[in-house]
């Protein structure tokens, strides 16, 4: 890299021996830059204690660089921490105006640090705090509130009373692991209230605790909260229906809702047939109308089991032709595997061929067939007795006219003709696809078409889930205590909170300026996008690099950076950050 010199330094280079450093920063600059604007260091130290005895950086400036370090190197480790920041003693000093000393990130206190972030105490007001902050710097609606949850394995060793323990598992069942509960904000997908709960637990009775701690935290009513089927449960629908908030989840198959849903997929039937279903249509990638789904609604009285008070809900039953046609295509090839495993039921005659001499068997063979694919009464198959008789001698010997003869007869059943039942199959078709889910919200609230759109996107809770564990890589859990893995699970939501929070921001920015970045996807350079993601903008900021200059004495002579291209300080302005945040690292002349 070519660089101007003072004189000064020129003269300095010229009778000294220098000492050349080259640290790399690439986006570990712009992670810290983001998460001191959204606050972290201030909300950690305010609600952590510091102890009158303690030295060193404070516990959220130590939150913050470790998180810098975990989100770019995906790994949580204790010990690797110490090394890494070695190599960035310069950056990260500039970067925090803290003086940074190896044993602030030693494996004790880093451990001190998940005990403190365990305690909800601590961390029920910080997730409040933050929350609070975010929705008010960056304009945030607080409409609609997703929960769910999700499972994280691990080579634990089981233990009674501890976090980590089997249960139905999302992942790997053959392995232990904990219960992740989480409410995120729509629509960037915004963490905001976690809970980590032993594996064995059932999610049913994860939702209020949760949905309590969002409600009292954002202080208002009025709140849309979106989950999946298991957010269903009578108790907790009652329990937002008291609390004058709202709710949208499909319903279960099971119980009276399976017993009721067999009438309910008739009448929409009957409605489709008459052309009487409402419509719901989307844009697809291409820009195209296509037609989400249709169905009608209808409201009925619900009362919790405890005696609350009645509430009106609507029940709305709706067709997806997306679903309908997968199911119909699992249908197809259930009735082709079936179809080709009864035809060799009965084989030709041949050695080593059994054949099915009983009919009982025969009936108990094809049974087993249908009920195996799910596709009772939809073949109809037909067979054959098959006997052959044959005279043979008794006895040894050659035989005569007065030889005693017997007949030996064989008899063999033969499957002729399998045919699919056209008329069945039609009728089945028809009630594919249909799902009925319940909301309390009225019409004006929520139509029919907002609700099934809102719920098409549950798949923004998910990507909590999948950063959760492929970019901050919760697993393996390389702790083994209880308390820090309580304490390691909150830190990494924080990770995914930056992430989705800068997503959020610069796709708004683009989206209101009408403007596309260019240079975000490798394999394309020319490829222009309005909605990156927030891997691809972290991946933008690679191969920034920081070199320093110094003398024998050790005085700095010169700090010169890589300079930014203009996709990156696009980005840094659009975030609020400006590109001020990555000058800073550099020195230019003597004396500055």
């Amino acid at each position: 890299m070519r660089m101007q010199m003072s004189p000064q330094a020129a003269d300095l280079l010229g009778q000294s021996e220098l000492v050349i450093i080259t640290e790399r920063v690439d986006d570990v600059a712009f992670l810290i830059g983001q998460m001191v604007k959204m606050g972290l260091p201030e909300v950690l130290d305010r609600h952590i204690p510091r102890h009158w005895t303690q030295r060193g950086i404070s516990w959220g400036w130590t939150a913050v660089i470790w998180l810098a370090y975990i989100v770019t190197e995906g790994d949580h480790r204790k010990v690797s921490v110490e090394t890494y920041l070695k190599g960035m003693k310069h950056t990260l000093s500039r970067l925090t105006a803290q003086v940074i000393a190896p044993l602030d990130f030693s494996d004790d206190r880093l451990s001190h640090l998940l005990k403190h972030l365990s305690k909800p105490a601590y961390w029920h007001e910080i997730e409040r705090d933050l929350n609070e902050r975010s929705i008010e710097i960056y304009d945030l609606s607080q409409d609609v509130i997703r929960c769910d949850a999700t499972t994280v394995s691990g080579d634990h060793e089981v233990t009674e009373g501890g976090l980590v323990q089997f249960g139905h598992s999302k992942d790997d069942p053959t392995r232990p692991q904990i219960k992740v509960m989480m409410g995120s904000l729509d629509p960037l997908g915004m963490p905001l209230a976690t809970d980590v709960l032993s594996g064995e637990r059932a999610d049913d009775g994860l939702y209020i605790p949760i949905i309590e701690r969002i409600r009292t935290g954002l202080k208002t009513t009025g709140l849309l909260f979106v989950g999946d089927c298991k957010m269903s449960a009578l108790e907790t629908r009652a329990y937002l229906a008291r609390h004058q908030d709202f709710y949208l989840s499909p319903l279960p198959l099971t119980g009276t809702t399976a017993e009721a849903m067999d009438a309910w997929i008739t009448e929409g039937v009957t409605q489709g047939a008459a052309g009487e279903l409402e419509r719901i249509w989307r844009l697809n990638d291409r820009g195209q109308e296509v037609l989400a789904a249709e169905g009608y609604e209808f409201e009925r009285t619900c009362c919790a089991p405890v005696g609350a008070a009645e509430w009106s809900e609507r029940v709305l039953v709706v067709r997806s032709p997306m679903h309908a046609n997968q199911q119909a295509a699992g249908l197809d090839t259930r009735l082709s595997h079936a179809e080709t495993k009864l035809a060799v039921l009965t084989p030709s005659r041949g050695r080593g061929k059994r054949q099915i001499t009983d009919e009982a068997r025969l009936l108990e063979a094809i049974d087993l067939v249908l009920t195996e694919h799910r596709v009772d009464g939809l073949l109809s198959v037909t067979w054959e007795k098959q006997v052959e008789q044959k005279t043979q001698y008794v006895g040894r010997g050659r035989g005569s006219l007065s030889r005693e003869k017997r007949v030996i007869q064989k008899t063999r059943y033969h499957i002729t003709h399998i045919a699919r039942q056209q008329d069945k199959i039609t009728d089945l078709r028809q009630r594919f696809g249909w799902k009925a889910f319940v909301t309390n919200a009225g019409q004006k609230r929520l139509s029919l078409q907002h609700a099934v759109l809102c719920y098409r996107n549950e798949y923004r809770v998910e990507r909590i889930f999948n950063r959760l564990k492929s970019r901050v890589h919760i697993a393996p859990l390389f702790v083994k205590l209880n308390e820090q893995i309580e304490g390691l699970t909150y830190l990494l939501t924080l990770g995914v909170r930056v992430l989705t929070v800068t997503e959020f921001v610069l796709r708004r920015s683009l989206e209101q300026d009408q403007a596309r970045l260019p240079s975000l996807h490798p394999e394309n350079k020319q490829k222009m996008t309005d909605k990156p993601t927030a891997e691809r903008i972290l991946k933008a900021f690679s191969d920034v690099s920081l070199t320093i200059i110094k003398n024998a004495a050790g005085e700095e002579i010169l700090r010169r950076l890589t300079p930014l291209s203009g996709v990156q300080e696009d980005i840094l302005q659009r975030l609020g950050l400006g590109a001020s945040l990555y000058g800073q690292l550099e020195i230019q002349e003597m004396g500055n």
